[in-house]
């Protein structure tokens, strides 16, 4: 009972978050981007076409540039040639090249926080279209959040047991998370199952991995790196790991298959049961 109750508050709390995005928002930065981390590649890929654009045009005028001192003038058509090059260049360079969206594995073997960040908040906004308003809404939470966790990361030795473990939550747990989810045919999200639906369930678990993240950064934020290293090393307790959080295959009679339950016991496993 409790855990639909906490699933039914985190919708509650979702779709407030929603509202306040719609409305403008206080997560969403520019660009369409959830975090500082994508939009930073964001401006980076404009900068690149921008200057791709530059050179390019740069070229063909000094192209006509030379041909017309070679051959006294270009004339019209040659005048018309190399405006519509400049606009050809422009089109084409306008949309390349693309922002490159990592894939999981991509998450998986980055060790740079910021990095990470910035990868993880593009992975996240690329499946942002296939999750239901209130996870979308938690996504843009989690976009500010990811920032700030990044600037803590920054100032931890990524040797250290803590950043290890952040990492796994964020750039494993979190993706598996979603991809358990999005396994899920569209038409079943929204069936119940034993009290829950995959939709309820996958927002009540980004919740919980929000609250996680938050208090992670809290912890880098305030140095208690030894306590964040014990708390860390019941994660995979609490939250299982990626691959034991993989949805089985919905059955031959179509029912719909909740994601785990994230409802855990949340002492370490050397406490007394």
């Amino acid at each position: 009972m409790s855990s639909i109750n906490d699933s039914d508050r985190i919708l509650a709390e979702s779709r407030a978050v929603l509202r306040d995005n719609q409305n403008g928002g206080r997560h969403r930065r520019a660009l369409g981007s959830i975090g500082e981390g994508s939009a930073r590649i964001r401006r980076s890929n404009i900068k690149t076409r921008i200057r791709n654009i530059v050179i390019a045009a740069f070229t063909i005028f000094l192209a006509a540039g030379i041909a017309g001192s070679m051959f006294n003038g270009i004339g019209f058509w040659g005048v018309m040639m190399v405006l519509v090059s400049v606009i050809v260049a422009t089109a084409i360079f306008s949309n390349y090249p693309k922002v490159k969206v990592p894939q999981r594995a991509d998450l998986r073997r980055t060790q740079d926080a910021q990095q990470l960040v910035a990868r993880t908040e593009l992975w996240l906004e690329s499946q942002s279209g296939a999750l239901p308003a209130p996870a979308r809404a938690i996504v843009d939470t989690l976009g500010a959040q990811l920032d700030a966790l990044g600037k803590q990361l920054a100032h931890v030795d990524p040797a250290h047991e803590a950043a290890g473990e952040v990492r796994k939550l964020v750039g494993e747990i979190l993706p598996e998370t979603i991809e358990s989810y999005t396994r899920i045919p569209a038409h079943l999200r929204g069936e119940e199952r034993a009290g829950s639906t995959p939709d309820a369930q996958l927002v009540s678990s980004l919740g919980k991995i929000s609250k996680e993240v938050d208090s992670v950064t809290r912890q880098l934020a305030q140095g208690s790196l030894d306590d964040l290293a014990i708390k860390n090393r019941y994660l995979d307790y609490r939250y299982g790991d990626a691959e034991g959080m993989a949805l089985p295959e919905p059955s031959e009679q179509g029912s719909g298959v909740p994601l785990p339950d994230f409802d855990r016991a949340k002492a370490p496993s050397g406490s007394g049961s």
